[in-house]
């Protein structure tokens, strides 16, 4: 320690300075601060929002329609032992941010062919979709620049729009023109925002347009492609590579690595300039532990995996839309799926979590979205299809779904 950094602990700290402590501390004070957390927990009782953590068991015998294992590889034996073998080579944390001690040559062979997979000149592979989403929006923005927002981004790329101190407008969903109009008439940097593939509907951006629009005015894109990677484009790709614009100079993607590689993780796609200039100055990069080496070691195996079996993608997209066809026959208002997400309508929140919970009971596990969650204030299940289920389980997820529909 400094000599004048010592002297002053030395003064502060005599006895002339020291005070003296309260004989009885004030208890009851202290358990006041967070009084209003009562307030808050009995208004979402009452508005019926209450979210509980539900543990599930490793042999759960619930029909899983309800996680994002698009492909069906989270408990691949390949893609397990992957991670295994990752872990055991390479120890359970990755021990720090990857620009001290927490990027292992794994990470970096994963960036690689992440990268040419999905059709990019780089990638950077970070601990989650979610601080993906944050490094990417907030590096490629600045006080002073814009960015134009899609109404129906997920909730990290909105938190990445507030946290960039850019000035950010939101426009209706899937509007090509009016992120033309936002757009006309600023000057400097700019940047569209926008998921491929929308996580409430299963809709999907109009990604050709966007771009269009985009370079018309000088503007970037960012796309989350985190429901795109392994389900759309070919052999799984991605929306980019589906729509032609992998790779080009102007686009940037995001994706997770939690869904249809059934591992953990996010990554950023992208030319090398750009991923150069998240290294130096992504907070959520910078300041993070690196990935943990058995999900990378999963997420490659698993990506190796669809590289050998590219029908794994067209399965998972024909599963969705045999749901949709099936559910809406059935009298159920459900949209039409572009990806593995396929959305059902319920006629009001309190129904929904009724319905969700019915289909349980009944086996088979369901998502459940409601408002504060749905930016449209419509509640619905939300099923998930995997390339893996069979006629019997979407037979049974079906008749499941019809018989506990809510009547009236």
């Amino acid at each position: 320690m400094p000599q004048d950094s010592a002297r002053s602990l030395l003064r502060d700290t005599s006895p002339a300075r020291l005070t003296e402590p309260s004989a009885e501390p004030d208890r009851a004070a202290y358990d006041a601060a967070f009084d209003w957390l009562d307030t808050a927990c009995a208004e979402r009782r009452d508005a019926g929002l209450v979210r509980t953590l539900r543990p599930r068991p490793a042999d759960s015998p619930l029909l899983d329609l309800a996680g994002n294992d698009y492909l069906g590889l989270a408990r691949h034996l390949e893609v397990t032992r992957g991670a295994a073998q990752a872990a055991h080579r390479w120890g359970a944390g990755a021990t720090g941010s990857r620009l001290v001690t927490g990027s292992t040559e794994l990470h970096a062979l994963l960036e690689t062919e992440l990268a040419a997979f999905c059709g990019f000149e780089a990638a950077l592979v970070l601990s989650s979709g979610y601080a993906a989403n944050l490094a990417a929006v907030t590096a490629l923005t600045a006080p002073g620049s814009l960015i134009v927002s899609d109404a129906g981004n997920h909730a990290s790329l909105i938190d990445g729009c507030r946290l960039s101190r850019a000035r950010t407008q939101v426009v209706p969903h899937a509007d090509p023109e009016a992120v033309r109009a936002a757009l006309t008439g600023h000057d400097g940097r700019a940047l569209a925002v926008t998921d491929s593939v929308f996580s409430v509907d299963g809709d999907a951006a109009p990604l050709p347009a966007l771009a269009e629009v985009c370079r018309a005015r000088g503007a970037g894109l960012l796309v989350d492609d985190a429901h795109g990677l392994g389900v759309l484009g070919e052999g799984g790709r991605g929306a980019l590579w589906a729509a032609g614009l992998a790779g080009d100079g102007d686009v940037v993607a995001t994706m997770t690595l939690s869904k249809a590689l059934g591992s953990q993780g996010g990554v950023v796609l992208g030319p090398a300039r750009v991923i150069e200039h998240l290294v130096n100055t992504a907070r959520s990069f910078i300041f993070d532990t690196g990935l943990a080496p058995a999900a990378a070691g999963g997420a490659l195996a698993a990506l190796r995996l669809l590289r050998r079996e590219p029908q794994r993608a067209t399965q998972a997209v024909r599963i969705a839309q045999g749901l949709h066809e099936r559910l809406t026959a059935a009298g159920l208002t459900a949209v039409r799926p572009d990806a593995a997400v396929v959305s059902v309508r319920a006629p009001s929140p309190e129904a929904a979590l009724r319905w969700a919970a019915d289909c349980r009971a009944a086996g088979l596990a369901v998502g459940c979205f409601r408002p504060p969650s749905v930016p449209d204030g419509i509640s619905r299940l939300r099923l998930t299809a995997r390339a893996d289920l069979t006629d019997a389980q979407l037979d049974r997820a079906v008749g499941t779904i019809v018989a506990t529909a809510p009547t009236g």
